[in-house]
């Protein structure tokens, strides 16, 4: 597997796992073939002209548009088997963390991986537990004939959604914990963003900003400084299409999009003018 450190701003990273192999249907487990068959529907009803097929399509991009890039990137790790752990203890499957070098030192790779695996494990769980509490609410609207009952549905999905975000965080603890993970600094992606570096100050520090901040040594005396955008949609495609990748891009569009929204929606907050009206 290939693990890709790909920053988007001054803050915030997308991790992306590239899996190199691709296990034959007799050796896909049932999770697997259960999520095959679904993508295969859901293509299926994009194709659709009109009709509540293409309504619930059209609204669940929508959602789906919606769901944090950062699970969407733990959920692009396979979550480890018992055949997975085995081949990666005896070297069987290589694993290496790619990442460009002039944003991310060497040094703080793993620990940028490993924060991004376990920040949002907390989170996960909790709203697992909330989708596994509304199934039983949302089951009713199964007796509604002809529409589907689409809550359920949307709830399975985003309990499906949490497990797998926190089993690939999982894995990725498990590679950092036993140094399974063979760094290869890209120059492929060095030479997409080295010409950003003269937009930032002190590019070398300022995107672990997230690992930097777990660490009790880590010296905020200065404050924190301003987010910037590093990529946009456009130096996003030329680097997918450099990485020769091409499912990345619908995972960086949307990661480019949320990132773009979050600063735009700081921004606005920290221009509104303070409430000065006080306590009758």
């Amino acid at each position: 597997m290939r693990f890709f450190l790909l920053p988007i701003s001054t803050r915030r990273t997308l991790l992306y796992c590239q899996k190199l192999q691709v296990l034959p249907t007799g050796k896909q487990t049932l999770v697997d073939k259960a999520t095959t068959r679904a993508a295969k529907l859901w293509a299926g009803w994009e194709k659709k002209e009109k009709g509540w097929q293409k309504k619930v399509v059209v609204y669940g991009n929508y959602l789906l548009r919606r769901i944090p890039y950062e699970e969407w990137g733990l959920k692009s790790v396979p979550p480890l088997s018992a055949r997975r752990r085995t081949e990666e203890i005896l070297g069987k499957d290589k694993n290496y963390l790619i990442f460009p070098e002039t944003l991310i030192p060497t040094t703080k790779a793993v620990n940028v991986l490993r924060t991004l695996g376990t920040e949002r494990e907390s989170l996960h769980r909790t709203r697992l537990m909330w989708c596994f509490v509304g199934m039983p609410i949302s089951a009713p609207f199964a007796l509604v004939p002809v529409i589907p009952n689409l809550p359920f549905f949307y709830l399975v999905y985003r309990a499906w959604s949490h497990w797998r975000a926190l089993a690939g965080g999982k894995h990725i603890q498990f590679l950092c914990k036993n140094n399974f993970l063979s760094l290869a600094p890209s120059p492929a992606l060095d030479s997409i963003y080295s010409r950003l570096l003269p937009k930032i100050p002190n590019p070398k520090g300022s995107i672990t900003e997230t690992e930097k901040a777990s660490s009790p040594a880590a010296d905020n005396s200065k404050g924190p400084e301003e987010e910037r955008m590093l990529l946009s949609q456009e130096n996003g495609r030329e680097l997918v299409k450099k990485l020769e990748i091409p499912e990345l891009e619908i995972e960086l569009e949307r990661a480019i999009w949320q990132v773009e929204e979050a600063i735009r929606k700081e921004k606005e907050e920290k221009a509104k003018p303070p409430d000065k009206t006080g306590p009758k």
